[in-house]
């Protein structure tokens, strides 16, 4: 197969999962390789395009990455789904998925513009280019993570746009992405017009809400004497650390009071702010460290730390262990 030069780019294991499930589905045979990547946590980028090319040299389809994208789900999209899930509206969603978005598909660099009335979402391409295939499962899967977390609305899309030459048949595309979509353009791109981003994201029975009011009851069950404004500023800490803002002044205007009054309520408990953050932080990370589906990068960014670095020096004060040793101790699973 051939192989991007010096290109070190890959994608995360869960999109791997998706290719067999679409493979299932069409009762299409799994392709050796294919196999070979299911417990893969990630794998590189140039296995992604060869195996996207494989399936359609196998089963040649016009818009082959849009049919496979159907078939998305959060599970296939590992931490930028719990981060979404977060999220109060599109354009927020839209942001996480820009700034973590190479921790599913580290291929082409992502690029978000606005410059009403539309956003620009556009791949950067590596050299060389990527092909038509890798670039629409790119803007297919952008589309669908939007349209996962949505309130039942639909996204109206402004235009499409590919690098590659025309096919035949383009009306496949602009049926599957209502909107117009060109080709030979000079960038790979969605526009998006900017009022989309105001529209609400579902906020039901969502994997991240149930997963913090598990932590927030915890907390709770661990604070015998805590007071009415405890358990509110345990949850939006908790809430806080998903959207990075759990900073004080975020926290205290969010339960009504002024940073000085915060202080001196937890004074009065003979604790402080950060502690109480570091204490949510801890015990979000043991939880976290069961789940074997999330990295140590992944970990460290659902709690708001810039750099993996500085969760292991944090999770060392706090149990004497390096998270994989603790992760070692504490969980049943083979790694």
């Amino acid at each position: 197969m051939s192989q991007l030069k010096n290109y070190t780019g890959s994608v995360f294991g869960g999109l791997g999962h998706l290719l067999k499930a679409y493979c299932e589905a069409k009762k299409i045979e799994i392709p050796e390789q294919l196999q070979q990547v299911q417990n893969l946590e990630r794998f590189d980028y140039v296995i992604w395009r060869d195996l996207l090319e494989d399936l359609n040299a196998m089963h040649p389809k016009t818009g082959l990455g849009l049919e496979i994208a159907e078939y998305v789900q959060p599970k296939h999209l590992g931490i930028i789904a719990y981060l979404a899930l977060s999220c109060e509206n599109l354009g927020e969603a839209l942001a996480r998925y820009h700034d973590f978005h190479r921790l599913i598909y580290d291929g082409s660099p992502l690029i978000v513009e606005f410059n009403p009335p539309y956003v620009s979402i556009r791949w950067e391409a590596p050299e060389p280019h990527p092909t038509q295939l890798t670039d629409e499962i790119a803007i297919a899967l952008m589309v669908q993570f939007l349209k996962l977390f949505m309130s039942g609305e639909s996204i109206h899309l402004h235009e499409v746009h590919f690098v590659n030459t025309a096919p035949k048949n383009i009306a496949i595309y602009e049926q599957y992405f209502h909107c117009r979509v060109r080709f030979e353009q000079p960038k790979t791109q969605l526009l998006l017009p900017v009022s989309e981003a105001f529209k609400p994201l579902r906020t039901g029975d969502h994997t991240l809400q149930q997963l913090l009011l598990k932590q927030a009851q915890a907390l709770l069950e661990q604070l015998p004497n805590s007071t009415q404004l405890d358990q509110r500023l345990q949850h939006s800490i908790l809430t806080g650390l998903q959207k990075n803002q759990y900073q004080i002044d975020f926290i205290a205007e969010k339960l009504g009071l002024s940073v000085r009054q915060l202080q001196r309520h937890l004074q009065q408990q003979n604790t402080t702010f950060q502690e109480r953050v570091q204490q949510i932080r801890f015990m979000l990370a043991t939880e976290y460290l069961k789940d074997p589906h999330l990295s140590l990068q992944e970990i460290a960014l659902l709690l708001c730390y810039s750099e993996q670095s500085a969760f292991q020096r944090a999770f060392k004060i706090w149990t004497g262990q390096t998270p994989q040793q603790w992760r070692k101790d504490n969980t049943t699973y083979n790694s």
